[in-house]
């Protein structure tokens, strides 16, 4: 359930199902005192400092709240509003207590997208223009039925493009202005809502990216976190990373206009993924830093979510104000 970081000592599991944490006591050797049914009960008993909200998304928004007005300071799940209004209140919720509010963007926390985004802030291969992603899988209802992102009302905008949407504005270190995206989902897939998308979005400094997202392809699965190709003034880049377990698949590949490919070696980090992430979250809190993924800053993330998803329901392109504000153009 949690990788192991020094810094963490987990004094609670907190589930409402008592199925749950039944499973929590058997299979991860939980002491049945660190187990409780309810957030309110487990904060009185074991009276922490900070909260992990792994919840579905129905539920990001009330449970970070009530952590929030307990004191807590809180590490969520993304999407960690459904919309940026919503957003916006739990980070004004976090500001005015003088809490840390961070979105777990686990993707980040990997050498690919850390090298890629220093090399575009150094231009190294002059200025950026295009950038093409496309990330592929087959995910088809298991033996115990459908897993929980198969009922989602939106599987792939909210539930995963998100992460690529957000490593767009890390590389990138800007922010979107407008976008176009058409979403669908085929009568033939065990998914509720949109599992497939393409999408045309255009960034500040006129970059343009291409995405193209399947959660039901019968090509061949890319990594996590896709396959980049970005084009630049005097040659391209092409990477993946694995963003889920082993850094040592992430591949950066360098094209000069004028010379032959070659693979970069990548720095490599000693906390990769979630415990990256919960390092991050840790370092903020014992410091009093904003982390790199507050909320504050992963505003500009939920925008373009949530333009994507409002821009397939109108098959019209949507502007992204600075504010996050979406309408229609």
């Amino acid at each position: 359930m949690l990788p192991q970081v020094p810094e963490i000592d987990v004094v609670a599991y907190v589930d409402k199902d008592p199925y749950a944490l039944d499973a929590v006591r058997a299979e991860a050797n939980v002491p049945a005192d660190r187990c409780f049914e309810s957030l309110n009960e487990a904060i009185a008993a074991t009276q922490p400092e900070a909260a992990l909200n792994t919840t579905a998304m129905a539920s990001h928004v009330p449970v970070t709240r009530l952590l929030l007005d307990a004191g807590l300071h809180v590490l969520v799940e993304k999407p960690f509003a459904p919309t940026l209004a919503e957003a916006q209140l739990l980070v004004e919720e976090a500001r005015i207590r003088d809490l840390v509010l961070m979105v777990s963007q686990n993707y980040r926390f990997f050498p690919a997208p850390r090298t890629i985004a220093a090399m575009v802030h150094e231009s190294a291969l002059g200025r950026l223009f295009e950038v093409s992603i496309d990330f592929r899988r087959y995910s088809t209802a298991g033996p115990n039925g459908r897993g929980r992102h198969h009922l989602e009302e939106q599987p792939l905008l909210a539930d995963m493009s998100i992460h690529h949407f957000d490593l767009l504005r890390l590389i990138l270190s800007r922010e979107p202005q407008r976008i176009y995206c058409e979403a669908w989902n085929p009568e033939w897939t065990s998914f509720s809502g949109p599992s497939v998308a393409v999408a045309s979005i255009v960034f500040e400094g006129g970059v343009v990216v291409s995405y193209r997202g399947s959660w039901i392809s019968a090509a061949p699965i890319t990594p996590w976190a896709g396959e980049w190709r970005m084009e630049f003034e005097n040659g391209e880049v092409t990477w993946s990373s694995a963003a889920d377990s082993d850094p040592t698949q992430d591949r950066v590949i360098v094209t000069p206009r004028s010379g032959e490919a070659r693979v970069l070696a990548l720095t490599p980090s000693p906390r990769t993924g979630t415990l990256g992430t919960l390092t991050e979250f840790v370092t903020a809190v014992q410091s009093g830093r904003e982390p790199e993924t507050s909320g504050r800053h992963n505003l500009g993330t939920i925008a373009l979510m949530e333009a994507a998803v409002e821009s397939a329901a109108l098959r019209q392109p949507v502007t992204i104000h600075r504010t996050g504000e979406a309408v229609t153009i």
